[in-house]
């Protein structure tokens, strides 16, 4: 049987459905699961579920999983903290344990949340202080991956966009709504600093750092990997607005947003650890963004006020 099979959580979803791609491109023999959705090499099952999940996972004997499958919208956490748990705690540990039972390495998908965001940039030795329940439970997760196997990976990113299926898959995709809406004036948040990354290059590394573990042992724990590019969600919103042409006259900068969950100001990743392996890709924002938004801006022209 190949050394190559991997299973995919959470592979309906906006990374992982990169991820899964990824490896299929790499030739590898994929599985991914998904909460709702069947489809080429896409199996429907709820990951917390454990008996369910490890049945299908036990008979496909993958080589590693990556672990994508979270509630990772922090304000929909405060909601349901318990399902939150359950998602991100849980079935992580269930996940992690039975990846170690089977011989298999798991990269646990992860947040720049883990981090208050006071002192920035931060490497994989800096000690987490999470400000939310979101980063909170995405920092437990961490700690049950590694509890389970040493040899196992933490993959923390910041804030993801790529090919959506609806605007509001992603935080940063979502913004384009504004430009549809010209009743009024919006206010966007011109405070927390954010490195967006594209899905497409977190699923390169995913390939590339499993690739190497196979030649080197001492791939293994917790590795960061951030966008380049230092935005406010308004700098996005420039950004969106200067590579279509949109009129933005009725969106303005608020330096002094209103507080619902708390986040971190500023939570940049150093990519330093990994691009000593050789390892990392990164998408220019503006190129990155007009071919996400591109079909979408066309399909729908904003007007102005």
């Amino acid at each position: 049987m190949s050394s190559k099979r991997v299973v995919v959580t959470g592979a309906s979803g906006l990374l992982g459905r990169a991820v899964l791609a990824a490896f299929e491109q790499s030739k590898w023999t994929v599985m991914g699961t998904a909460f709702s959705r069947t489809g080429t090499n896409l199996v429907q099952v709820d990951i917390c579920n454990k008996e369910k999940t490890e049945d299908i996972i036990r008979n496909f004997m993958p080589n590693a999983i990556v672990h994508c499958a979270a509630q990772r919208f922090p304000d929909k956490v405060e909601q349901d903290v318990d399902g939150t748990i359950r998602l991100n705690v849980a079935a992580t540990k269930n996940l992690a344990n039975l990846a170690a039972e089977l011989g298999a390495i798991m990269i646990y998908i992860s947040t720049d949340y883990v981090f208050d965001g006071t002192k920035p940039p931060y490497s994989e030795s800096d000690t987490p202080n999470p400000l939310n329940i979101y980063g909170k439970t995405k920092l437990q997760g961490e700690q049950v991956t590694l509890e389970a196997s040493p040899n196992h990976i933490v993959l923390r990113v910041p804030v993801l966009y790529g090919p959506v299926e609806y605007l509001g898959e992603s935080a940063v995709t979502v913004l384009l709504q504004l430009f549809y809406d010209s009743e009024g004036t919006k206010l966007v948040s011109d405070s927390e600093i954010r490195y967006p990354a594209h899905v497409d290059d977190v699923a390169s590394i995913c390939v590339d750092l499993l690739g190497l573990k196979k030649t080197n042992a001492a791939v293994k724990g917790i590795y960061h990997w951030g966008g380049k590019e230092a935005m406010t969600k308004y700098g996005m919103v420039r950004d969106i607005a200067s590579v279509f042409q949109l009129p933005m006259s009725h969106i303005r900068p608020d330096p002094n947003p209103s507080q619902g969950t708390l986040r971190p100001q500023n939570a940049q990743l150093s990519n330093g650890k990994l691009e000593n392996l050789a390892i990392g890709k990164h998408t220019p924002f503006r190129v990155g963004i007009e071919a996400v938004l591109a079909g979408w801006v066309q399909s729908k022209k904003p007007e102005g006020p």
